[in-house]
């Protein structure tokens, strides 16, 4: 085929064994020169407020993710997928290691204990329908290519923890930049089940207005229109952080609209953003491919 460019991520669920998975998503440069029409909001992944993007470790034209219990079997077709690529003439650009330490479902949702300390995952959704209002492009009123519809679109952002500074802060005082507590409760004494009222608190006095989560959702009751799939990463010599992974079926209306919400969050200094991109998931099927054809 001819590409230049490609990106792996190998996530490792946890110790034991279990199915691997692989998934991959399309990039926008791989409709370069396509007579296909790509996904109406798949572009180039831009940089926000605070962002420092490497471009040797962001973009892509094919994403490919492969997950698993089993670190072995995960390697094992990890290097299959890069022979593979290899015969077909392309080049894997850049790749990560992740993994999900304390990996669990609770309720029906996927939770997981971050480099920070702080147990993520709670705001998914645990009703599947919900999941794929959230997460699938719609027939029609989205303008999208009739091949699309089904698929949703994908962002991933490597973003480096600055743990050495953040443990320096008490946790009383990392609890108020995120906005809850580390095991998910909420700083007004909501359970991790309910929602907190943060009409009832307007000036932030017991959830700060510039915590992590308020600012991601400032209305818990209508939650923002995604679902998150994060692992994390370590390469060492204090180089920790998040493989962030989100699905959407709008990417303005769910990832950007959260992200601009979150310029001047307290949590900014603590964290950088490296590198990603979007991705398009293509819906089950071989219409993506005859599209691509």
């Amino acid at each position: 085929m001819g590409r230049a460019a490609g990106v792996l991520v190998r996530d490792v669920r946890a110790a034991g064994r279990g199915d691997t998975a692989v998934g991959f998503g399309l990039g926008v440069s791989l409709f370069e020169g396509s007579a296909a029409s790509s996904p109406r909001q798949l572009r180039v992944m831009p940089s926000f407020a605070g962002d420092l993007l490497d471009p040797a470790r962001s973009h892509g034209d094919l994403l490919v993710r492969v997950s698993g219990e089993d670190a072995a079997a995960v390697r094992k077709v990890v290097e299959s997928v890069k022979s593979v690529a290899t015969k077909a003439d392309w080049v894997v650009r850049w790749g990560i290691d992740g993994f999900r330490a304390e990996n669990r479902v609770e309720e029906g949702r996927g939770l997981a204990r971050n480099p920070f300390h702080f147990t993520e995952g709670f705001g998914n959704p645990e009703s599947e329908r919900v999941v794929a209002d959230r997460v699938l492009v719609r027939e029609g009123g989205q303008g999208e290519p009739a091949w699309a519809v089904g698929g949703s679109y994908q962002v991933v952002r490597v973003i480096r923890f600055a743990t050495e500074l953040w443990d320096r802060d008490s946790v009383q005082e990392q609890e108020r930049i995120m906005g809850r507590r580390r095991d998910g409760r909420w700083l007004d004494g909501a359970p991790v089940g309910e929602e907190p009222n943060f009409a009832a608190d307007p000036n932030g006095r017991l959830t700060p207005l510039d915590s992590h989560v308020r600012l991601a959702a400032p209305d818990r009751r209508n939650p923002p229109p995604l679902v998150r799939r994060s692992c994390s990463y370590d390469r060492g010599d204090g180089d920790t952080g998040i493989i962030f992974n989100c699905f959407q079926r709008d990417l303005a209306k769910g990832f950007e609209a959260v992200q601009r919400r979150l310029e001047g969050e307290a949590l900014a200094k603590y964290v950088l953003t490296t590198g990603g991109g979007y991705f398009f998931v293509p819906p089950p099927g071989d219409a993506w491919i005859d599209a691509l054809s």
